[in-house]
Order: C-alpha cells, then sequence, then structure tokens
C-alpha cells in the first residue's frame, strides 16, 4: 500500500530489453534505499514493482527492476528513455502519519495531456482518455470533482471533468511542481492513472445488490422508491 506522496526523483540509467519485458536500472536513489531489501515493492510512476537487484552508494545508490510486457502495455514506463526522471515511493510502514489517499500501486490505464495552463504559481493540466473498449472500460464512472486520483503515482485533487470529451483536469502548486515529474512532460505526453479504490468497491457492492447477488436490503429500498414513483404517476395503483 502507498499514499501517492512522492519521496523522490530517480534517474533511469540503463533499460535492457528482451521478449519477455525489460530490467530497469534506476540511479540517484540513495535517499529511498537506506532501509531497502530484495523483494521489497517500490512504486515506480505510480507502478508497484519489486526491487530485484540494489546499491546503496554506488553512482548515487541505484536498484533494478523487471517489467513484464503487462507493465509495459499498462503503462508509460516502455516510453521512458535514458535520463528520464521517476517519481519513486516507497510501501507505507505501519509507523508513519498517513497523507495523500490509499494508493495501491496498480495502475488501470494511461491518459493523455492535451493541456497545460499557467494560473499564478500554479498549473493547471487537463488530461483525456482514450475512447473505452470492451477490453479498456472507461474509468471516467470513478472520477469525480475534488475526488482523489493517483496520476504517476502522485496523490492529487480532481479539479474538473467532462465526461463527453472524456477529459479531467488537476492543478499543481509550486511545491508539488518542485517534487514530482509531472510538470516536465509534455502536451501529448501520456500519463499512468490510478482511480480511487472507494469507487471501484462502492460500484461492485450496488451492482450485486441490484442484481439479487447480495444486499437484498439495498434492492428492496430501490425497489420501494420506483414503486413510490409509479404510484405518484398513476401508472400503478397503491396498495
Amino acid at each position: 500500500m502507498f499514499t501517492g506522496l512522492i519521496e523522490h526523483l530517480g534517474t533511469v540509467t540503463t533499460i535492457a530489453r528482451d521478449e519477455g519485458g525489460c530490467t530497469l536500472t534506476i540511479g540517484d536513489s540513495a535517499p529511498i534505499l537506506d532501509d531497502c531489501h530484495v523483494g521489497d515493492s517500490i512504486a515506480v510512476n505510480g507502478a508497484c514493482l519489486t526491487v530485484t537487484e540494489f546499491n546503496k552508494t554506488e553512482n548515487g545508490g541505484w536498484f533494478q527492476v523487471w517489467l513484464a510486457n503487462e507493465t509495459l502495455d499498462r503503462t508509460d514506463l516502455g516510453e521512458r528513455k535514458e535520463g528520464d526522471k521517476l517519481n519513486l515511493e516507497r510501501a507505507m510502514g505501519a509507523h508513519v502519519r498517513f497523507g495523500g489517499h490509499f494508493v495501491q500501486a496498480h495502475v488501470d490505464a494511461t491518459a493523455t495531456i492535451i493541456g497545460k495552463q499557467p494560473d499564478g504559481d500554479s498549473v493547471r493540466i487537463t488530461f483525456q482518455f482514450p475512447e473505452a473498449t470492451p477490453s479498456r472500460p472507461s474509468l471516467l464512472p470513478y472520477i469525480i470533482p475534488k475526488g482523489y486520483i493517483a496520476i504517476d503515482g502522485t496523490s492529487l485533487t480532481i479539479t474538473q471533468v467532462d465526461d463527453v470529451k472524456r477529459t479531467f483536469g488537476v492543478m499543481l502548486i509550486t511545491h508539488t511542481q518542485e517534487k514530482i515529474t509531472l510538470p516536465r512532460k509534455v502536451v501529448g505526453a501520456k500519463v499512468n492513472i490510478e482511480v480511487d479504490m472507494v469507487g471501484k468497491y462502492v460500484e461492485k457492492s450496488v451492482t450485486a445488490a441490484l442484481s439479487g447477488g447480495g444486499g437484498e436490503g439495498v434492492r428492496a429500498l430501490v425497489e420501494k422508491v420506483v414503486e413510490d414513483v409509479l404510484v405518484k404517476k398513476g401508472l400503478l395503483k397503491g396498495h
């Protein structure tokens, strides 16, 4: 589990590809390696990856992760180049104060930056989702103004949503701009998106209740509301 509060910016130093995926070496990472062990989870641009090798002191500290083809397909990590900066966050410790929101670092999809607009010292950034497909359903039902979203692993507050245009926006204050990679990305670049898991659980629970898969109290309540409306409209006789 993660918080979406980025701890450090690492640098892509090497990329070794093969048919099964690729090995990514991330340097300039010493500040997050003091308690690192092989097998630990680190969120890299919002994707939870497993440390396979590391060195705390060499070349500013570095660690390696393996990216399977599924990860490359669902995230922007396959488009990163040597020298690129990456958002890094270690898994949340039980002893620390919790900020941000609950982030699993399981990327749902990517979106594209379509606009960047200065607003005083802040910057407003607008994103667009691709058209939904049966294999990649729309994430817009889980995105609401003032709700949470993780973009490249960063916990941000949504400022606006347009379901018709498949767009949403966020605003970055100066402090946030200095701590994450998003301001460095240009219009047309992709970002990793993880929507708030609470919305997914609510949808599944309500769907199950209304389809008779459980939660009969919810189903009965909805049926009563519908019945009352039909009675008021004269389409159904009252009991």
